[in-house]
């Protein structure tokens, strides 16, 4: 991963082993809620029994499967009022990185999982939710880069995620016509997004995109 961040289709066999721990996730509402403990590396994510998230008396349970091109994820929110009910979550490739944070101040933590698509393109993707006022939670949606548009130019995966301060940043390298995968010629673009609600939940929009 860039160093340069500052702060901020399984088998049966692995299928099996995800429905346990999802159960088990599920079947333990008291289980702990770590004090801030706000990453998982990907090791984490998929190592028994599950990853911990916590900020305060709210926090989440999440395992991940790998080894595949179609993953999955569980997630389980802790500490809730109303629902507390585990997540399954289908991702196209493997889970890389886990984050709380609070992007819109409004003293509610959200879960950001970062996912890296399996071959040489590594196209990157986010599963998301929002605590909503300590009761529940929402799923939250980053819309997909346009293909018209400027930030979409000489886009060919290997984006990179990460929080920093109030703000959710993507980074890519970006591709000349003529580069080959692994030469990147172009620089590289970041697209800062802010946390705003939506019609029916929570939606990342872009605010700020630079190259360099």
């Amino acid at each position: 991963m860039n160093s340069a961040f500052i702060q901020g289709r399984t088998g049966l066999l692995t299928t099996v082993c995800l429905m346990a721990v999802t159960s088990t996730m599920a079947a333990n509402p008291d289980t702990p809620i770590p004090d801030n403990s706000l990453e998982c590396s990907a090791e984490a994510l998929t190592k028994a029994p599950y990853c911990r998230l916590g900020n305060g008396d709210i926090g989440f349970l999440l395992q991940a499967s790998s080894g595949s091109s179609i993953n999955t994820l569980a997630l389980t929110p802790m500490g809730l009022e109303l629902d507390q009910q585990s997540q399954s979550i289908e991702l196209d490739g493997s889970a890389y990185r886990a984050e709380l944070a609070d992007l819109d101040g409004n003293g509610w933590p959200e879960v950001y999982v970062y996912v890296s698509s399996a071959g040489s393109g590594s196209y990157g993707s986010l599963v998301a939710y929002a605590v909503n006022a300590g009761k529940s939670i929402t799923p939250i949606y980053l819309p997909p880069l346009d293909a018209s548009s400027p930030e979409h130019s000489g886009y060919q995966g290997h984006d990179e995620f990460r929080v920093v301060e109030n703000r959710l940043v993507r980074r890519y390298p970006i591709y000349r016509a003529d580069d080959i995968n692994a030469q990147p010629r172009g620089g590289t673009r970041q697209i800062q997004y802010r946390l705003e609600p939506g019609e029916a939940g929570w939606v990342l929009v872009a605010d700020r995109i630079v190259e360099y």
